[in-house]
């Protein structure tokens, strides 16, 4: 295996899918001539053309629109989007016709399209640019939306993704492009919808996503120097949400923790905390803890970002409350 940063393994899933498949073009705001924001396409234009990677306008709606069309169309466009944060000027297109048309058409079109976009905080880009509302476009049936926290499943749900028939919104995390992981040589693909134990433990069963992953691992590290056994489960998908591997690992340990980047209110934590209730109540030995940012705008002062933002010693903390 290859030792890879997540950057990497974006890149190189998007440059094999295109070698592969010559329906697969990628479109968005400097993905051609400037290699893409976070430098992820860099050299796709002039090995692939502008036909493949094509620069747009500074307009989220057309960028979209026109990728469901092309999708409808046959293709299977990938469209980047600057940032999450500017999924809201295309909230229309994402989540009342990329989500829906399979359904309003009675299953006789397809929407094949993948849209890449990089949220959360972390990198002093203030209130507008630095969101986590990944819970929101996860609450849509239809969209599906994924969300890895290694290198691996970094390149494997998007290769996954990009040969789907379905709507699918990649989500990266725009503070973890320089992860470095195993990743696995040749081709493969990581199933959409399924959660993955990232670390066994018996004590203690630690759900988290994206970001917050290899904070979990970091956290679960300094724990086990106190004697602690964190077992680290990673949902990896929003939607679909698979709580197998959760409510498995819940029912050995009897207490979780949820850690998030997004804030606490109506986000992923509280559907999981739900569901673990729903489905494990008998099996609760303590209250499930969520860690998750302040519930306030994010500062642009670095500090105080740091300061709203979930960090290591959070999980921590909130490992040892449930083992009380």
């Amino acid at each position: 295996m290859a030792i890879i940063t997540m950057r990497e393994a974006i890149s190189q899933a998007l440059w094999e899918e295109m070698e592969r498949d010559p329906k697969v073009f990628i479109m968005g705001e400097e993905v051609g001539v400037w290699g893409g924001t976070y430098a992820v396409t860099k050299g796709f234009l002039d090995h692939f053309g502008a036909e493949r990677v094509r620069d747009t306008p500074i307009a989220e709606a057309a960028i979209i629109g026109s990728a469901i069309g092309a999708a409808m169309a046959g293709m299977r466009p990938v469209a980047e989007l600057m940032t999450m944060n500017f999924a809201f000027s295309a909230m229309d297109h994402i989540v009342n016709q990329a989500a829906k048309i399979h359904y309003m058409f009675g299953g006789q079109m397809k929407v094949p399209l993948v849209i890449r976009a990089p949220g959360g905080g972390g990198r002093q880009l203030a209130a507008t640019h630095s969101q986590t509302p990944d819970a929101l476009f996860a609450h849509f049936p239809g969209l599906k939306v994924v969300a890895p926290g290694t290198p691996e499943d970094a390149k494997g749900l998007l290769k996954a993704a990009i040969r789907s028939d379905d709507p699918i919104l990649y989500i990266e995390n725009a503070t973890v492009y320089q992860q470095r992981g195993e990743v696995p040589d040749g081709d493969y693909t990581t199933p959409i919808g399924k959660s993955k134990v990232q670390r066994e433990g018996k004590d203690v069963t630690l759900v988290t996503y994206s970001k917050m992953v290899p904070y979990s691992m970091k956290a679960a590290d300094e724990l086990a120097k106190e004697g602690i056994d964190v077992e680290i489960v990673d949902l990896r998908s929003l939607r679909p949400l698979d709580m197998g591997p959760v409510i498995e690992s819940f029912k050995h340990t009897n207490r979780a923790v949820i850690a998030e980047e997004g804030w606490k209110s109506f986000g992923v934590g509280a559907e999981v905390t739900a569901r673990i209730y729903e489905e494990a109540f008998d099996y609760v030995d303590a209250p499930i803890q969520r860690v998750a940012q302040k519930e306030v705008p994010l500062p642009y002062n670095r500090h105080l970002e740091q300061l709203a933002l979930p960090q290591v010693e959070d999980i921590i903390k909130a490992v040892k409350e449930v083992m009380r």
